[in-house]
């Protein structure tokens, strides 16, 4: 990837609009931080705050403020071939606003990004395309953790709860007790696990069963653990609870998984 220019948390009033009826010469990636809106072939798409936006080469843009003040950051580039097949294999969309939530971890890439542009490092290109793969991969990730648009993302308790839930797909073989949580995070139990479906769509006892799957699914791909080790790896104490999970989650038992990656290599 070749960066031509990036910017960092652009601020503009309610009147801001960009019109490229042509496009512009390279490619545009737009981080978008507040509602914007965007017309797209002659209809009008009105995009939350949060949500990014990749415009291809020579492709008409047409953004601005919703009204309301408007910020953004953003990067013109020229995408590698090995770009292209990212976009490609992370499902990325292109030339449609997507909304994801959480747009935290893209923008410090960004402003990362724009550090390293702007500076004197002998490797900055070298960086600054290492960050714009990261940010890829970041938005692949938004797209499978999406969260609740939910006034909980704006309160105290949100940094805690996504600490926690990557937490749990970090460490799943831990045993994660939602009323200890609870009490770290000064709730009641029943709070503590209202408040961590209302963010993320799913339960926590969910989301734990989910981590320890595909713990699971990664050691019967890459290892030749013995399954009793392997439920043991994922906080299983019991392999038949563990083999019913596993075939409740994939359609098939950790043998028949094993078997079928096996023969696909």
């Amino acid at each position: 990837m070749r960066c031509s220019a990036v910017g960092y948390h652009h601020i503009h009033d309610s009147s801001f609009q960009k019109k490229r009826p042509g496009g512009s010469s390279d490619w545009l990636l737009l981080l978008v931080k507040t509602p914007a809106q965007f017309i797209i072939e002659g209809e009008i798409i009105h995009a939350k705050a949060n949500s990014y936006m990749i415009y291809s080469l020579d492709t008409p843009q047409h953004y601005g403020a919703d009204g309301a003040d408007y910020i953004d950051d953003w990067l013109h580039f020229y995408p590698d071939p090995e770009e292209l097949e990212l976009f490609q294999a992370l499902s990325i969309p292109l030339n449609r606003p997507v909304y994801i939530g959480n747009i935290a971890a893209a923008s410090a890439i960004i402003r990362n990004m724009c550090f390293e542009f702007y500076s004197a490092h002998l490797c900055k290109q070298e960086s600054v395309t290492l960050y714009f793969r990261m940010m890829l991969y970041k938005f692949h990730e938004q797209e499978a953790f999406r969260y609740s648009d939910t006034i909980l993302t704006l309160t105290r308790h949100m940094p805690h709860l996504l600490w926690i839930r990557e937490s749990i797909f970090r460490w799943p073989e831990q045993e994660w007790s939602a009323d200890v949580l609870a009490r770290e995070m000064q709730l009641s139990q029943s709070r503590f696990l209202h408040l961590y479906k209302e963010a993320f769509g799913s339960t926590m006892l969910q989301d734990i069963t989910d981590s320890r799957i595909q713990k699971g699914c990664e050691l019967l791909r890459t290892t030749n653990l013995k399954l009793p080790e392997i439920a043991d790896a994922c906080g299983y104490a019991s392999v038949p609870y563990f083999i019913m999970l596993f075939r409740s989650k994939t359609g098939m038992t950790p043998h028949e998984y094993r078997k079928a990656q096996q023969t696909q290599r």
